[in-house]
């Protein structure tokens, strides 16, 4: 989320205006789906059927956002309202249902949404049949969360800040903090969660006014991925959530939200569903370093971030090339969500001269490169080798370290038709 400022948010709502009218709604709702191509002359025939220029701008806008949140919201974009910071920090509808079902699961019937946004994660929340009170500092988020969570009577949207929440309104709080700051070009992510609105320190506080007995409360708290897991409690489990192999975010779960014994976990989400890996209190810890075997595995961003690569190394019955390099290798071909395999064809130390001579001997002209633990530029080295020069076999370059040892292994992935296997 970012915090804007007062004058563009007043600007922004000033805009958004005519859409909430019944009329720009209708007209909006009347539009067909969104082509750039047509944008122009859409806009140009709108303005000569009478309507206002304001309210065409607006249905226009809305019109393309809507064909851009179908990435995430699916269906449900083509009857909600979006802003463009609000689309890109939106909540997947899927991951937000993974969300909402950590409430269900744990009994909780009512959930504050703080920092609601345009209220993606309140409309799974509400779409599970928990009661819904959708809060944001920002009356252009309030406005858009209010439209989008029309559909569902439990839910309502108001303005408020996090920091002035009373925990005894609700069962349950999820809490998504702004992690970008608004610059003059633009925005800047926050990388110290203390600089979060609210920073990490209130959220935690927020959890421990939500429970009792001592105990903290069912409190869910959406997180930048880089966040350290040393800054949270012991009891915390933290959870880091890779979408088609993109880390999108890391997610703290307190008090009955957490799945006991589960430090942290990792989950994967692709086009054979959901699966997870979790950090419990036995999980093995960095594998020691090896030889280079027939095949090498690079673990999802997910995966290295919950630090799972002793789990992951064992599952596989394999080890790292290097105490510093997060590649795994073994002589076993294993299918795994949690990891890209390749199959090992050749191994170089680093060397312009010697791989050039390598790609002409071979015709290797269609080339992935990939690079860890090294200076090297994929992009800068492409342009030195000119490697569609060579032929048209393909294969993927992998420059990283090997024992300290700047290295090429000169690898093919694993069949992209094989299907992965769900964790256990």
């Amino acid at each position: 989320m970012v915090s804007p400022s007062p004058d563009d948010s007043d600007a922004a709502v000033r805009a958004l205006e005519p859409v909430l009218q019944s009329s720009g709604w209708a007209l909006l709702n009347s539009l067909p789906p969104y082509q750039e191509k047509d944008a122009l002359r859409q806009g140009a025939q709108l303005r000569q059927a009478g309507h206002p220029p304001e309210l065409v701008a607006a249905v226009m806008t809305q019109s393309r956002l809507r064909t851009k949140a179908i990435d995430k919201f699916g269906e449900f974009a083509a009857s909600m309202l979006f802003t463009p910071h609000g689309l890109e920090q939106a909540t997947r509808l899927p991951v937000a249902a993974m969300h909402a079902e950590r409430f269900q699961r744990a009994g909780v019937t009512s959930v504050a949404d703080l920092g609601c946004g345009i209220g993606g994660d309140a409309m799974a929340l509400a779409g599970l049949g928990l009661e819904v009170r959708a809060v944001d500092r920002d009356p252009l988020a309030v406005a858009v969360a209010t439209m989008n969570l029309r559909p569902f009577p439990s839910a309502r949207a108001r303005l408020g800040e996090a920091e002035g929440h009373d925990p005894a309104e609700t069962d349950g709080i999820w809490l998504d903090p702004a992690r970008r700051a608004p610059t003059r070009g633009g925005t800047r992510r926050l990388h110290d969660p203390e600089e979060y609105e609210p920073p990490l320190s209130t959220v935690i506080e927020l959890a421990r006014r939500l429970g009792t007995d001592g105990d903290v409360g069912p409190l869910g708290a959406k997180l930048g991925p880089g966040i350290d897991r040393s800054a949270l409690p012991a009891d915390v489990e933290t959870q880091w959530l890779s979408f088609h192999g993109q880390v999108l975010e890391a997610t703290a779960w307190f008090g009955p939200l957490a799945r006991a014994g589960v430090a942290s976990s990792a989950v994967l989400i692709d086009r054979a569903g959901a699966h997870r890996l979790d950090h419990g209190p036995e999980a093995p810890g960095d594998p020691e370093p090896g030889t280079l075997g027939d095949h090498l595995y690079e673990p999802d961003g997910a995966v290295i971030r919950a630090n799972l690569i002793g789990r992951l190394a064992e599952d596989l019955g394999a080890h790292t090339i290097d105490p510093t390099i997060a590649y795994l290798t073994g002589d076993r071909h294993v299918r795994t969500p949690f990891a890209r395999g390749y199959s090992v064809r050749d191994v170089m130390p680093f060397g312009l001269k010697r791989l050039t001579a390598y790609l002409r001997e071979h015709r290797l002209g269609v080339l992935e490169i990939k690079k860890r633990g090294t200076a090297v530029e994929p992009d800068d080295l492409r342009r030195k080798l000119r490697p569609r020069r060579f032929g048209d076999e393909s294969a993927t370059l992998i420059l990283t370290r090997i024992a300290g040892e700047q290295s090429i292994i000169i690898a093919s992935p694993h069949g992209a038709a094989a299907a992965p296997e769900a964790a256990p």
